[in-house]
């Protein structure tokens, strides 16, 4: 209580204190930051539809609903992120300008500017992409530059959207609002959808026929604990990681579940397989289960040194990743997997008779020193990418515009 409330004379302002402390108990998640998550959801959804989409048909029009869905994100992250520089720059609340930082004379939150800048640049990869067929014909190729412009967009307004949520979500633990807990649960599904991204960029070492091969293991080694200890720091929720690996999972099992639904044909050649729907993606990478086991040591040594923590917990993610998804990745070779769950019977339309997915084959299994050694080297990476996660997170904890 504050030493007016206790002084004779300041009776007649306790009401007014008390009012405000009950508005600030009750503040509610602003609406820009649902549409903020509206916008990555729907460039995550997109994105898994378009590679469905290109695995199944192939190079299609520029205007198919997954395209639509992906630029929906720049056109809502525009919408957004002007409105917010309006307010921020010619408005009057004050508590909104001290919760902005000043670019160019304009004046925004932090996550605006990072936000604002990648719906450009997606909003430009549309024409640009749609030239760039037209004048080199149509392919199924990622890495391309409008590609590479949209790729690099989608990643800005995640990350804009994620220092939005973040800010707002400190000031609500520093002033203790109830909006707190909503905020934090944001945080967590939106650092889901980018361990997603995350992981469909190690799809090519990830592939169920590679998961027999170190190269995969030390891959997500690099990628994955980072993830895992910044939404651990900065969140405040002890259970931080499992919870964005049972969202990457969740997601991925819908992908399974829901796209072949959907009939779908090959538009271009040469077609080896003949698909009739809409091909999933492969089935989510065990990570919940080290993501677990992380969670459960990270609450137990809380106290020690980071270098300490990062380098316990590179040996148990890769022990516990190993551990699960080695013998799992056996019943994914096996006619056991199968059926609609595990969604193993799906292939690309251009998978050859003799491709070693088609014929459940592991891709040059390692074995023995060059296996142990490339698990070694997969903890390093993973103890490494642990200690900038527990870094970056210790940092994210103090943004507060």
């Amino acid at each position: 209580m504050s030493s007016a409330t206790n002084h004779p004379g300041a009776f007649v302002a306790a009401p007014a204190v008390a009012e405000t402390q009950v508005k600030t108990r009750t503040a509610t998640v602003p609406w820009y930051i649902w549409a903020g998550v509206v916008a990555v959801t729907s460039s995550s959804i997109g994105g898994a539809w378009d590679v469905s989409w290109h695995r199944s048909i192939g190079r299609d029009t520029f205007w198919t609903p997954a395209h639509l869905a992906i630029q929906a994100c720049g056109v809502i992250a525009a919408i957004i992120c002007a409105w917010l520089v309006m307010k921020c720059t010619f408005g009057r609340n004050e508590a909104m300008r001290a919760a902005s930082v000043s670019v160019l004379g304009l004046r925004a939150p932090l996550g605006v500017f990072l936000a604002g800048w990648g719906g450009v640049a997606m909003l430009t990869s549309a024409p640009f992409d749609n030239w760039w067929h037209n004048a080199y014909g149509l392919d199924v190729k990622i890495v391309s530059p409008p590609h590479t412009l949209l790729i690099l967009g989608l990643r800005a307004v995640g990350v804009g959207v994620l220092f939005l949520i973040l800010a707002a979500m400190n000031r609500a633990a520093e002033a203790g609002t109830n909006n707190f807990r909503s905020l934090q649960v944001l945080l967590l599904y939106v650092g889901g959808l980018m361990v997603t991204g995350q992981m469909f960029f190690l799809q090519e070492y990830t592939w169920d026929v590679e998961l027999h091969e170190a190269s995969a293991y030390m891959a997500m080694g690099i990628a994955v604990p980072l993830m895992f200890a910044m939404f651990w720091q900065a969140s405040r929720f002890r259970w931080a990681a499992t919870a964005i690996a049972v969202v990457y999972t969740i997601f991925v099992i819908g992908e399974i579940l829901i796209l072949p639904l959907f009939p779908a044909q090959p538009k271009l050649g040469p077609v080896f397989y003949p698909v009739t729907h809409l091909v999933p993606a492969k089935f989510p990478i065990l990570i919940f289960v080290p993501a677990l086991a992380l969670d459960l040591l990270w609450q137990r040594i809380r106290g020690w040194k980071p270098w300490q923590i990062a380098l316990i917990s590179g040996v148990v993610f890769v022990a516990v990743l190993t551990a699960v998804e080695w013998p799992f990745a056996n019943f994914l070779m096996s006619p056991a997997s199968a059926n609609r769950f595990f969604g193993t019977m799906y292939f690309d339309y251009n998978s050859r008779p003799t491709g070693f997915d088609r014929l459940r084959e592991f891709f040059r299994p390692d074995q023995g020193i060059v296996l142990w050694m490339g698990l070694l080297r997969a903890s390093v990476y993973a103890a490494i990418s642990t200690w900038i996660g527990l870094s970056f997170g210790r940092w994210m904890r103090g943004v507060q515009r």
